[in-house]
């Protein structure tokens, strides 16, 4: 019942903005760390923007200055802002996160995926 759904990816031109959307649907009773990757074929999947329980964020090098990560804990949702979009950004983007999923118990979720592609 309880997963990860993305939303909001689609097709954009380089230097353009995109923003991906992340909810947990099922009603789980929270979310605690979330984490945005992405996954280029031929490539392995990398990270690309963290945000703690408590809204501490992280980047990686290649996207600082460029994507925002935030969350909605209200609507158990995550949100990646992608701005000055690159060619090399190009990719599908997963969502992963830990999951309270009842009072006692919680659990590590990736969502299936949203395709970004970026024309130059």
């Amino acid at each position: 019942q309880v997963q990860l759904v993305e939303s909001g990816g689609g097709l954009v031109q380089a230097g353009g903005s995109l923003r991906l959307s992340c909810a947990a649907s099922g009603r789980p009773r929270g979310i605690n760390g979330m984490a945005w990757y992405r996954q280029a074929p031929g490539k392995q999947r990398e990270l690309v923007a963290s945000i703690s329980a408590d809204g501490i964020t992280g980047y990686a090098d290649f996207v600082k200055g460029r994507f925002t990560i935030s969350r909605d804990n209200a609507k158990n949702a995550i949100y990646l802002q992608m701005n000055s979009l690159k060619p090399e950004d190009a990719a599908v983007y997963y969502c992963n996160g830990n999951l309270q999923v009842t009072a006692d118990s919680n659990r590590w979720f990736w969502g299936r995926g949203t395709q970004v592609t970026v024309s130059s």
